[in-house]
């Protein structure tokens, strides 16, 4: 499904990263993992800064030099401050601002960058790792009892990409250089017991998802098999927000 294409995950050490590399090399694609925390740097595992329009713009010639091309783009990391999690009412004016920058700015410089690479094999596929929370509200009721706190910036970042992913769509689409979204439910992390209790429960499939329910779709929208679809947001949830 994927023979012969170079893709580019952001974020590839993390959670969903890892899965998502794996499936495209399932699948007979070569991943190319950006991720500024290498442990062990290689052809295939660079070091990049997503919030650095340098190190993308060196990143991307590096790639070209030694894999010839490249085919496609999962946008996925997850840059973020310290004080990332903080209630809204203590959430600073230059923590919004950051976060902002470095979450949704970052994904699309790093689209404005890749396109001219993508123009050279007559098109490709990007993809914008985004949320259910960038299309419905947070459902509190699910938190209580814990200390965790959902972020207000996620929420507009991910609305925000969404929406500019359709932008994106609608422009590029006459050169097949699609723009879609990938929207997960939540997704098993070892998060508190009162919280998972609360999620199976309110969830019509009464779990939360794993990596492997979310990267086989981004291999399918990374490949050819999709090619007519552009401008979507696939929202793998387990019927989440359709209650």
């Amino acid at each position: 499904m994927l023979e012969g294409k170079n893709i580019i995950v952001t974020g590839g050490n993390g959670l969903l990263g890892r899965e998502i590399c794996e499936n495209i090399i399932r699948n007979g694609g070569k991943p190319i993992n950006l991720d500024l925390h290498q442990t062990q740097p290689s052809k295939q595992n660079l070091i990049c800064d997503i919030t650095d329009s340098k190190s993308i713009e060196e990143t991307l010639e590096y790639i070209e030099s030694n894999f010839g091309s490249i085919h496609g783009l999962v946008n996925n990391a997850y840059p973020r401050t310290e004080d990332w999690g903080s209630s809204f009412e203590d959430t600073d004016y230059d923590s919004l601002q950051k976060n902002v920058d470095w979450q949704m700015n970052s994904y699309l410089n790093m689209c404005r960058l890749i396109v001219p690479y993508l123009r050279k094999v007559n098109g490709g596929s990007i993809i914008n790792m985004t949320s259910i929370y960038g299309v419905v509200g947070n459902d509190f009721t699910i938190y209580e009892g814990t200390q965790m706190e959902p972020p207000f910036a996620y929420a507009a970042i991910k609305g925000g990409l969404i929406s500019a992913t359709r932008f994106l769509a609608s422009k590029y689409g006459w050169e097949a250089i699609r723009f879609n979204c990938v929207s997960p439910g939540g997704i098993f992390d070892n998060q508190p017991l009162k919280f998972v209790e609360a999620y199976n429960k309110r969830v019509p499939m009464r779990r939360m998802g794993d990596p492997g329910d979310i990267a086989p779709s981004i291999s399918f929208l990374l490949s050819d098999n999709s090619k007519y679809v552009t401008g979507q947001n696939l929202i793998i949830d387990g019927g989440w927000t359709i209650i």
